[in-house]
């Protein structure tokens, strides 16, 4: 039952709890920024807030890509299966 609440307090806080995930995920960038990396195997590693933005591009990919082969592939009309006489 606590869960329950738990979870319905979440939903009706999700613009805040938004709000948040973003400010974290903004800091941990800005973090990445300031310290510099302990240990870096590619060039690309150094750079400050590269991880955060590939990822987040790499991402955009997939959905980008996901929807292109949907939409050329797989998504038919309504009246594809139809007779047409």
């Amino acid at each position: 039952m606590r869960l329950a609440r738990f979870i319905e307090y979440l939903i009706a806080r999700r613009s805040l709890l938004a709000v948040i995930a973003l400010v974290l995920m903004a800091a941990l960038v800005l973090v990445d920024i300031i310290l510099p990396p302990a240990y870096t195997h590619f060039p690309w590693d150094a750079i400050g807030g590269f991880a955060a933005f590939f990822g987040f591009a790499a991402c955009a990919a997939l959905i980008f890509l996901a929807r292109l082969l949907g939409e050329k592939l797989l998504y038919r009309d309504e009246d594809y299966y139809d007779d047409h006489e």
